[in-house]
């Protein structure tokens, strides 16, 4: 039910979709971001997501994470509206987890 709810859908394996050169996208604030990220992620808040697609490749898979995946889960509903291929990885310090594991 979590999972419907947040926007995750069906388990995924985000380490390989990531492996299939996925770009991570973190949609908190700056500040947020600046406390801590995985390696390598673009940082867009959801506010400014609409705004700033152009700086999301359309031809690569997008793996949204935040704080908790609540906006993650609204951000992936923003990029599958524009036909981004896109998943929720949830809170950023557990992808990051699962990542690398």
């Amino acid at each position: 039910m979590f999972r419907t709810l947040f926007g995750m859908g069906p388990k995924v394996d985000l380490k390989e979709i990531k492996a299939q050169g996925a770009v991570i996208l973190d949609v908190r604030t700056t500040g947020e971001f600046a406390g801590g990220h995985v390696k390598g992620s673009v940082n867009i808040p959801l506010d400014r997501l609409q705004q700033q697609l152009k700086k999301l490749p359309k031809g690569k898979p997008v793996i949204a994470c935040c704080l908790s995946g609540a906006r993650s889960g609204s951000a992936v509903s923003i990029l599958k509206a524009q036909g981004y291929e896109a998943y929720n990885g949830g809170g950023w310090s557990g992808l990051d987890r699962a990542l690398k594991g």
